[in-house]
């Protein structure tokens, strides 16, 4: 018989991810910004609120979830990491300082990475995959997650169902995202610094996430939804992924999973071709 692969017999696989920047994409912007009390109180909403709501919603509805946690934040808020694995779920590395790698040097990300995997060794966290912050990784981004011996990248674009990269210090696998599961590009606003404009009804985000979730269950796909506790743990929005996570699991043919999982998973597949990284484009 034919082994069932990544999916395992699933229409769509499902990761429930939420990125907990807190302060730090702000203060990546500038260290200025650590004097604006309110800039700051709306990004530490995240930690102090939302992920706590988020915990208790994903203990309601029994799904598992990755937290990927900046070294920078789980260092500030020291019980975070701890209090999100003791309730069954992955805490995955989103870089230290939450600056992308595309804005720093071979040197700058190679300490970056290596600052946030201290944070977590410190902390007894394990880590088995990472997220570029911004989503901005380098090509040399893939070797450094094999070479600090992580199982996965979530970062990329080339796909919408997870495939091996073969890099020069190993294969990992790759969990692709995209723009449109992104919460952060329906509801992120602040006048200073911009990092965003739009505030979006939740209404219209659950339609929109709904019709990507239908598309996906029929050409099996990876649904790897983004989420920040600062943006999704309002309750108007938490209650429309309630009901987005409540549509998935009534449909009856989509399978949750923590991204590690899935990451194994991928890697076990042998029918998924393991991609070379090639080269950057010469242009013109």
């Amino acid at each position: 018989m034919t082994p069932p692969g990544w999916r395992g017999g699933a229409a769509a696989v499902a990761t429930l991810t939420f990125d907990v920047d807190a302060e730090s994409p702000v203060l990546a912007e500038g260290a200025r910004f650590a004097h604006h009390l309110s800039t700051m109180s709306h990004q530490a909403y995240g930690p102090e609120v939302g992920v706590p709501r988020i915990l208790d919603l994903l203990d309601d509805l029994a799904v598992p979830a990755t937290f990927f946690v900046p070294g920078w934040v789980a260092r500030r808020y020291p019980g975070l990491s701890s209090s999100i694995v003791e309730r069954g779920h992955e805490v995955a590395h989103h870089s230290y300082a939450h600056k992308a790698p595309t804005a720093m040097t071979e040197r700058e990300e190679r300490d970056d990475f290596a600052m946030a995997m201290d944070v977590f060794t410190s902390q007894g966290i394990e880590i088995l995959g990472y997220r570029a912050a911004m989503w901005g990784a380098r090509w040399q981004t893939p070797e450094l997650v094999a070479e600090h011996g992580l199982l996965y990248d979530s970062s990329l674009m080339a796909d919408d169902r997870p495939y091996r990269i073969l890099t020069a210090r190993g294969e990992i696998a790759e969990l692709p995202v995209h723009w449109s599961l992104d919460d952060w590009e329906q509801y992120a606003f602040l006048p200073e610094p911009h990092i965003g404009s739009v505030i979006e009804s939740p209404l219209k985000v659950l339609e929109m996430w709904r019709a990507e979730l239908d598309g996906m269950r029929h050409y099996g796909c990876l649904f790897n939804l983004c989420c920040h506790p600062f943006l999704s743990g309002r309750p108007g929005r938490i209650m429309a992924l309630r009901r987005l996570v409540e549509y998935a699991l009534e449909c009856g043919d989509v399978a949750f999973m923590r991204c590690g999982d899935l990451a194994r998973a991928v890697l076990d597949d042998q029918t998924l071709d393991a991609r070379p990284l090639p080269e950057p484009p010469s242009y013109p």
